[in-house]
């Protein structure tokens, strides 16, 4: 594994580290990525990691696993692809085949398998005393 810091232009080798740091750009807050094997290209600014990834994202309370995951630090945009599970505090999940997740304004899109289905289980809660709003069915 590799020490990576995909915002520094400079990178740490050191293989006998467990676990990947990043500091995304904005909002703050550590992301820690491991995986089977890791790159990065300074020029670029993309950190690929590969085989096994598990990235924990504690200021979101968020905690991926995928078979690849690639950040891209220039676009602060994070792509994990291959049986792509996120499952956030308070019991948000989302199960997808690929998703892409922009840091920058914390919006994710994800894709299915081919043939299948993006599956997303979400909590709502009621908003400090407010009534949640009434929903319109779309059939009658």
């Amino acid at each position: 594994m590799l020490c990576l810091s995909a915002l520094a232009p400079g990178l740490c080798a050191q293989p006998q580290q467990p676990v990947a740091s990043q500091q995304p750009a904005q909002q703050g807050g550590l992301i820690t990525i491991e995986s089977d094997t890791q790159s990065a290209d300074n020029i670029t600014g993309v950190v690929t990691a590969l085989g096994n990834v598990r990235i924990v994202y504690p200021a979101r309370g968020m905690v991926a696993t995928s078979r690849q995951a690639q950040y891209y630090s220039k676009e602060g945009r994070l792509v994990l692809s291959g049986d792509v599970d996120v499952i956030q505090e308070g019991g948000n999940a989302l199960r997808a085949e690929r998703v892409v997740y922009s840091l920058d304004d914390e919006r994710a899109v994800a894709e299915p398998p081919q043939g299948g289905q993006v599956f997303s289980q979400m909590v709502i809660r009621q908003d400090q005393g407010q009534p949640l709003p009434a929903v319109t069915p779309l059939l009658p």
